[in-house]
């Protein structure tokens, strides 16, 4: 004979399994389709080069084929809300670098999204060396000798193409006092055009792009962004060591989800992307395009994050860099 409570926990038991049946068959059965990769930057960047490579290793885990999607524009913007917008179901990702979710909000006026409610990491894979570079032609063979020419005169520029760049360049003019302005570019290509024939005075370049530019000798770099030197490029000086003291800033790329995706997803993707980044060959890769592993699981990812994003107020203001 039943009892009232017996009645009562079996149909909160039917609702709780009514509800959670479809995430939960949702997660359980994904990927059963393509999944699409968002990346705010040009086909042939950089940022590109590095993605196509995990997203590689990801569809082969995954069983399913995974299309990189090129949405260039608004410093990565595009793509961010792109994802934002999508089914939390696990299909649509957005692989950036931390700066387009723990700046993106003091550098531009009105975003229509938050970068830390809408979407979550799961997984960083690796931190990259950004360059100072100028023209193979440039007579200009140290930082040092870079912020003496540029100080001699006031109509220097300089090109960037995500915040990172113009956020390094900024800080540089910051701590040095040389005078330059900044030139736009939608995509590290058509700069490469600019800085090659001296029209830009210098860039701050995604290594990425940068390192296969640099053994061609299509580019003279001069200086790296991380404290230590880079492994890909064992003969370029830290900034901080070449003139410009105290510089430290080395960016670090992540996939995020909409923040309402499945835990399980979540864990699934985070296991694959630990697989890749222990791979042997993936640490070769990395070395190649100006990158180092960076194996950090969602929570790791997030507490990064967090830790981030009080530093940026300060760091635009210090660069002075206007809000957009």
């Amino acid at each position: 004979m039943q009892t009232r409570r017996d009645i009562l926990t079996g149909a909160g038991a039917l609702a709780l399994g009514g509800l959670s049946t479809p995430a939960f068959a949702q997660a359980t059965n994904w990927p059963s389709r393509p999944i699409h990769v968002s990346l705010g930057f040009a086909a042939g960047s950089g940022a590109d080069i590095l993605v196509r490579y995990f997203t590689n290793k990801l569809e082969k885990l995954a069983g399913q084929p995974v299309i990189v999607e090129n949405r260039p524009g608004a410093t990565g913007n595009i793509a961010t809300r792109y994802v934002v917008k999508s089914d939390p179901d696990g299909y649509n990702i957005l692989f950036t670098g931390n700066s387009g979710i723990t700046a993106a909000p003091y550098l531009f006026k009105e975003l229509p999204f938050d970068t830390m409610k809408d979407i979550k990491p799961v997984a960083s894979f690796a931190a990259i060396a950004f360059v100072l570079v100028v023209s193979p032609k440039s007579p200009i063979n140290s930082v040092e000798e870079l912020i003496v020419k540029l100080k001699a005169k006031q109509d220097n520029i300089f090109g960037y193409t995500n915040p990172t760049g113009i956020f390094s360049a900024e800080t540089i003019k910051k701590i040095t006092g040389i005078p330059a302005k900044p030139v736009a570019y939608k995509t590290t290509a058509e700069a490469l055009r600019d800085i090659v024939d001296g029209t830009l005075d210098f860039m701050v370049m995604d290594g990425t792009f940068a390192a296969g530019q640099l053994r061609q000798g299509n580019l003279k770099g001069l200086g790296v962004t991380t404290r230590e030197r880079a492994p890909s490029f064992p003969d370029i000086p830290p900034l901080r060591e070449a003139g410009v003291p105290g510089f430290d800033f080395s960016p670090w790329w992540a996939a995020y989800v909409p923040a309402a995706t499945p835990q399980p997803i979540v864990d699934k993707l985070e296991g694959w992307f630990h697989e890749i980044n222990r791979l042997p060959e993936t640490a070769k890769f990395l070395e190649t395009v100006g990158s180092i592993s960076q194996d950090d699981g969602s929570k790791a990812a997030l507490a990064r994050l967090q830790a981030e994003i009080p530093q940026w107020p300060e760091l635009v203001k210090a660069a002075g860099i206007e809000p957009q």
